[in-house]
């Protein structure tokens, strides 16, 4: 069986100008694939990163690397999965902004009843990294104290709850006061505005001079060297995205300097590269939600055809929380 839907592609890297909605064919699922139809996808930065060709993929494209909805047909070798069961993913290659699509069922987990088909598209790249970023970058433990930069977006928010659930202490940045104000109200023990204060110094005094047992930087240069400041000396700096920009090539001779500190730059799918990977960490981020300790707060909602200007207000900062799209 063969059907059409319509997906949002790009034939060239460059501005949210050039992603097209266009229709394309979806065939049978073969050995290890499911043919899912999307309820709802997410929206993240690596796809900005991705059209922009900060991460660049073989052309044409389509983008998109989260969403839920509901599986048609299984292949061969499938067993986790059955046609009917309610599914949400994380997973590359992209291709999730689209109302079908076959794809590899590795990463694709069953989604219980309990967490909708936005809740689901709009929790799995963002929660699957919150949940890595404390459990393996950070190795997070009770009474730690981290600091986070961005901490009114998507993930951010998320990692606000994760970190009160963990008993952690959470610092957050953000750009205005009213962000501040959403990431206290959503478990950061202090919110720091990074356009009107210096994170640096307010994070020292939060900490009596001793510093953060790591920093989680999804900003990239605009922080890099204030975050390296802010570790305590055996601390640990994860950077996880460059919204910013790249941070400049820089001595390592600086982490010794600075105490000893460790650097890691980690992706989330070097995290879920097993299904078995895969499901253990979502059955922690669904244990998260279910439980009601981590609330998925979906604050922007777009039609995929108007895919271009979600892109332009992400990028311009004037998203919160999560956004969704709507096949």
């Amino acid at each position: 069986m063969t059907t059409t839907t319509k997906a949002i592609r790009i034939e060239e890297f460059g501005g949210p100008e050039n992603m097209h909605l266009v229709e394309v064919e979806v065939g049978e699922p073969g050995p290890g694939q499911i043919r899912i139809r999307h309820q709802a996808c997410g929206l993240n930065f690596i796809d900005v990163y991705q059209r922009g060709g900060v991460y660049p993929l073989p052309l044409p494209v389509t983008l998109g690397m989260e969403a839920a909805g509901e599986v048609e047909a299984v292949g061969e070798g499938v067993t986790h999965l059955a046609p009917g069961d309610r599914a949400a993913y994380a997973s590359a290659p992209p291709g999730a902004y689209c109302g079908v699509r076959v794809m590899n069922a590795m990463h694709v987990c069953k989604l219980p009843d309990s967490v909708s088909f936005e809740q689901g598209a709009a929790m799995m790249l963002q929660g699957l990294t919150v949940q890595y970023l404390f459990a393996t970058s950070a190795r997070a433990q009770p009474g730690d104290t981290v600091l986070f930069h961005a901490a009114a977006g998507g993930v951010g928010l998320i990692a606000c709850q994760w970190a009160r659930a963990m008993d952690v202490t959470l610092i957050g940045t953000a750009g205005t006061d009213e962000k501040c104000a959403l990431a206290k109200e959503h478990g950061a023990a202090h919110a720091i505005n990074y356009t009107t204060r210096d994170f640096v110094a307010e994070v020292k005094e939060i900490t009596g001079g001793k510093g953060v047992d790591a920093v989680l930087d999804s900003v990239g240069k605009a922080t890099w060297e204030g975050s390296l400041d802010c570790l305590k000396p055996l601390g640990v700096m994860v950077t996880f995205g460059n919204a910013s920009g790249k941070p400049d090539p820089f001595d390592p001779q600086i982490l010794a300097g600075k105490g000893s500190l460790f650097l890691t730059r980690p992706t989330l799918f070097t995290h879920i590269a097993s299904r078995e990977a895969c499901q253990q960490r979502a059955d922690e981020l669904f244990e998260m939600v279910t439980s009601g300790k981590v609330k998925i707060r979906i604050n922007q909602t777009y039609a995929l055809a108007d895919v271009a200007q979600a892109h332009r207000d992400l990028e311009a900062r004037k998203t919160t929380g999560t956004t969704i799209l709507l096949p």
